[in-house]
């Protein structure tokens, strides 16, 4: 079933091998000097994974116990921040195994904390355990801002009074020592935390600096024994400037730094022993700054040289494996695609596969409460579906350009078999200006093709100006035009058409069908019927173009937008006869329509799903890239809406009703090339649906970030690079498809890009609807319709400009806080004004439709100078 060939399997091979060059190259191993034997001091918190000295939930003797052995032969003094509950234990406990103490009382605002911690310490001095080397009152209480410098030189005079010649200090980072220097007076050595991470300072650099302020302060407290309190790096967390949390950047610079403080005679504690979940006020960074894990182990190696990512063959392996994976379902099918394609194809799925490869990793590092982890499960939702929908683009970006196999497509010439079958041409009107339907009628009164008739069906008109003028147009006409008015008639469109096969001649053997607008070219019948020679066709379409596209800049984009669809995907699709039939322009086997019961009255795109009933009866269909006919756009955004809105809204009415023969739960005909044209084909509109929601919780959780800085943090880099590269990905693409497949210039291309945005909320309003809903009723798209003041635009588009404003401020006030700078949250603001641009282009597209006569130099009003009526020779040349 899945099975890619040889020449696919060298390109895999070739990018593969040339990855795998490039982690050992730039994943080379750094030799940095080895941990000492024994090191002078580790900072000393036995908690585990479920305790917590907020939520008093302490470990036992016997745990501190275990802990203190695993580091007896590795540490010659512990250093302890409380003596609260068993922590006072710890003395008593080291003593047998050989290790110092230097204890810590902890000091807050809690005023009757500190008396009780003050009165645990003297008990704890009765003992006399013999190695207590000093006295640590407060840790960083001043730097929090709880109490005064008075107040905490009070409590060291108290604690110095009873310490029985037992040195007495107070832990501070160096800044605040600095700044506070009279505190010096109280104690009998300083203890100073220097920590580069919280000051982004580069990691290779770090242990300079950290000697830099030692030195600093030995000249600020001459002749004072100096003892660096807390010196360490974090292996996990957000990034701050330059200070990248990782654990081989843990690894050396606390080997760099030993080795220089050992050299120096340095007095220390590396922070510290072990991983404390429990410290989450210091944002995720808190819990990484262990020398062992939390279950216990070491976290990277105390002598071997030091790997960047020590797990790099696992990573290359499982990248590996998942590019094959995905290769074996996007190139199943690949005949056509020539070797540039499948390397293109190659590169993008090895990227998207090491980007969640690593995305899974760097999850498996943490350590997550199971709110996390729901979330995490969310995110990898998230991502794997962004990365569906960005492999259906690739897939179409290969195909549109190094597929050999698009169709130029048949031959295309007139029968010489016999005589042409009739063709019964319907028009389907209903409230339409009289003129314009006259005028198209008009036209197919001078078709050069003999054998046809036209039967024109309005239905449910109420204003007898609009159809009556239509009906003595056509009794003035010869036998071969006709006209019904029927009202009531149920069935839209749909039922419309099932009237005029009911009234269709006996000897058609064609159904042809076009909207009351569309002007055709005189040989459309002539080429178009052609194909049927092939018995096994039963569907020629051809493109739905448009005639208007210069009179006004708001029609030249949406005119651009337009032929994307036609000029690119439907090219495509017809390689795998997998096109959608469009309600216009198109010529149907009136046998087969008759097989599967004419048209749905039940579903509002009536035309795409009869092509797919008719596909899944195993019948061929065929595009033809040459323009025939050409109709008007809309006129203003609110009905380029409403079109938009019922396309999307079908869709998902035609997926949920056809869904068991994709999922091949009922037996059909489908080929799996057309199950993935159609399923790829809707995937981007499901896409629009998820952003809303997606854009919905952004915003929730923007709001918390702002509110609460302390407590949420961004997202993971990887979380907003992912949708980031996949909007550069997906406007990469489209200018590059645009150019070369329809010879589009650059503002031709961004008129389309805008154009195609500003309906994404319109088409997520419909996805979502469509999962609830299973009738909204029929909205004709108007024509030749009056356009929009100001205000009028302004209205509707109100939806999106609330989001757009909702967002852009979302982003303005995460440069509020305070870690504005950092990757995660500039990378997040990224996020929020790429996610405003689809509104924002809604917002300024409605806006230009009210300028009716905006003058525009897109496109003229010339056939052949338009997108769609060059496409042919497009195709040709891109071919070449």
């Amino acid at each position: 079933m899945f099975k890619i060939d040889r020449a696919s399997w060298i390109i895999i091979s070739l990018v593969g091998a040339l990855l795998l060059t490039m982690w050992a190259v730039f994943n080379r191993p750094d030799d940095v000097p080895s941990w000492p034997d024994t090191i002078e001091g580790v900072s000393f918190s036995p908690f585990r994974p479920g305790q917590s000295p907020q939520k008093t939930d302490f470990p036992s003797e016997e745990q501190i116990t275990r802990d203190l052995e695993l580091l007896a032969d590795r540490v010659r003094e512990v250093r302890t921040y409380s003596v609260e509950e068993s922590l006072g234990s710890i003395p008593r406990l080291a003593a047998p195994l050989g290790l110092e103490v230097m204890v810590g009382v902890w000091i807050s605002s809690d005023i009757d904390r500190n008396w009780a911690e003050i009165g645990t310490l003297r008990r704890l001095l009765a003992e006399n355990t013999g190695n207590i080397t000093g006295i640590v009152v407060g840790n960083e209480v001043l730097l929090r801002g709880e109490i005064t410098v008075d107040q905490l030189s009070s409590y060291v005079d108290i604690v110095r009074s009873m310490s029985g010649g037992i040195p007495v200090t107070v832990a501070e980072t160096w800044d605040v020592w600095l700044k506070n220097a009279d505190l010096a007076d109280h104690v009998d050595y300083v203890t100073a935390h220097v920590l580069p991470y919280w000051e982004g300072i580069p990691a290779s650099i770090a242990h300079d600096y950290v000697f830099e302020r030692y030195d600093n302060l030995r000249k600020a407290f001459t002749g004072m024994p100096l003892v660096l309190g807390e010196v360490g790096w974090p292996s996990e967390g957000r990034q701050r400037g330059g200070a990248i949390p990782s654990l081989p950047n843990q690894a050396k610079f606390l080997r760099k730094f030993l080795q220089q403080a050992d050299t120096r005679g340095v007095n220390y504690f590396v922070l510290e022993a072990f991983d404390q979940i429990w410290k989450t006020d210091e944002g995720a960074v808190g819990r990484y700054w262990g020398i062992f894990n939390a279950a216990r182990e070491p976290k990277f190696p105390f002598a071997a040289p030091v790997t960047p990512v020590p797990e790099w063959r696992a990573i290359a392996g499982f990248s590996l494996a998942f590019t094959v994976l995905i290769l074996a379902l996007l190139l199943r099918d690949s005949r056509g695609l020539v070797h540039g394609g499948r390397g293109f194809l190659v590169l993008v799925s090895y990227a998207i596969s090491m980007a969640v490869v690593w995305m899974v990793y760097d999850y498996s590092q943490k350590y997550m409460t199971w709110e996390q982890v729901v979330v995490g499960i969310g995110l990898l939702l998230a991502a794997f579906c962004i990365t569906i929908v960005l492999l259906a683009e690739a897939h179409e970006w290969a195909e549109s350009i190094w597929n050999r196999r698009h169709a130029l497509h048949r031959q295309l010439r007139v029968s010489s078999q016999g005589p042409a079958p009739k063709v019964s041409i319907h028009v389907p009107i209903h409230d339409e200006p009289p003129d314009m339907v006259i005028e198209t009628l008009a036209a197919l009164r001078r078709l050069n093709y003999a054998n046809y008739e036209v039967i024109v069906v309005d239905n449910n008109t109420d204003d007898p100006d609009c159809w009556e003028p239509v009906e003595r147009w056509c009794d003035r006409q010869d036998s071969r035009f006709s006209f019904h008015h029927v009202n009531p008639l149920a069935g839209y469109k749909a039922g419309a058409l099932n009237h005029a096969m009911r009234h269709t001649a006996d000897d058609a053997e064609l159904i042809a069908v076009i909207d009351s607008d569309y002007i055709v070219d005189p040989n459309w019948l002539v080429d178009c019927t052609a194909a049927f020679e092939d018995a096994n066709i039963a569907i020629v379409q051809a493109p739905q173009d448009y005639r208007d596209a210069g009179q006004s800049l708001f029609k030249s984009m949406i005119y651009a937008e337009y032929a994307g669809f036609f000029g690119i995907g439907m090219v495509n699709r017809d390689s795998r006869n997998a096109i959608i039939q469009h309600g216009t322009m198109t010529i149907v086997r009136r046998s087969v329509l008759e097989d599967v019961d004419g048209w749905s009255e039940w579903c509002i795109t009536e035309d795409a799903e009869l092509g797919l009933r008719i596909l899944e009866q195993g019948h061929q269909t065929a595009y033809v890239p040459m323009s025939y006919g050409r109709g008007v756009m809309p006129d203003n955004f609110l009905d380029y809406k409403k079109q938009r809105f019922r396309w999307a809204y079908g869709s998902v009415l035609i997926l949920r009703h056809h869904m068991r023969y994709f999922l091949s739960l009922s037996r059909s005909k489908l080929t799996a090339g057309q199950r993935y044209h159609f399923i790829a084909g809707w995937l981007p509109w499901m896409a629009d649906g998820l952003c809303l929601m997606f854009n919905c919780i952004a915003l929730a959780y923007s709001v918390l970030m702002v509110l609460y800085p302390h407590v949420f943090n961004p997202p993971e880099v990887m979380m907003s690079l992912l949708p980031i590269g996949f909007f550069v990905f997906k406007l990469s693409k489209m200018m590059v498809l645009y150019r070369w497949r329809l010879r589009a210039n650059i503002w031709q291309s961004i008129g389309a890009g805008i154009a195609g945005l500003s309906v994404s909320h319109t088409i997520a309003r419909a996805m979502l609807a469509g999962l609830h809903t299973t009738s909204i009723g029929f909205v004709r798209t108007p024509k030749l319709a009056s356009g929009h003041c100001v205000l009028q635009a302004i209205m509707v588009v109100r939806e999106e400009a609330l989001i757009a404003v909702a967002l852009i401020l979302a982003a303005c006030a995460m440069g509020a806080r305070d870690d504005f700078y950092l990757t995660d949250t500039r990378l997040w603001m990224t996020l929020l004004l790429i996610q405003s641009v689809p509104y924002v282009s809604a917002v300024i597209l409605s806006l230009i439709s009210t300028f009716e006569k905006l003058p525009t130099r897109l496109f003229n009003d010339r056939p052949e100078d338009s997108l769609l009526g060059r496409m042919s020779e497009s195709l040709a040349r891109a071919r070449q």
